[in-house]
């Protein structure tokens, strides 16, 4: 039987690797590296919602500027993750 969950979690890890912008890739690669494996269904839906995002908006949003509610503990896991932060 195939484990759709599973499927998601390896779909959202390609993807998080293969953005376009190197800086994104980087930091959303590692994110789900570390982390997709164990993210709840909840989180796992915002980190889906999060990856339609621009670049540019998803690296203001680690850097401090004004982010959506929705995705406020995701970036908080993944300021974790830049260097100095």
């Amino acid at each position: 039987m195939i484990n759709t969950e599973e499927i998601c979690r390896k779909r959202l890890r390609y993807r998080s690797w293969h953005r376009g912008c190197k800086e994104t890739d980087l930091l959303l690669g590692r994110f789900a590296d570390e982390k997709l494996a164990v993210l709840p269904p909840v989180q796992l839906a915002a980190y889906e919602r999060l990856l339609e995002e621009s670049d540019a908006d998803i690296w203001d949003w680690i850097n401090g500027h004004d982010a959506p509610e929705e995705y406020a503990e995701l970036l908080e896991s993944l300021k974790c993750l830049v260097p100095g932060a």
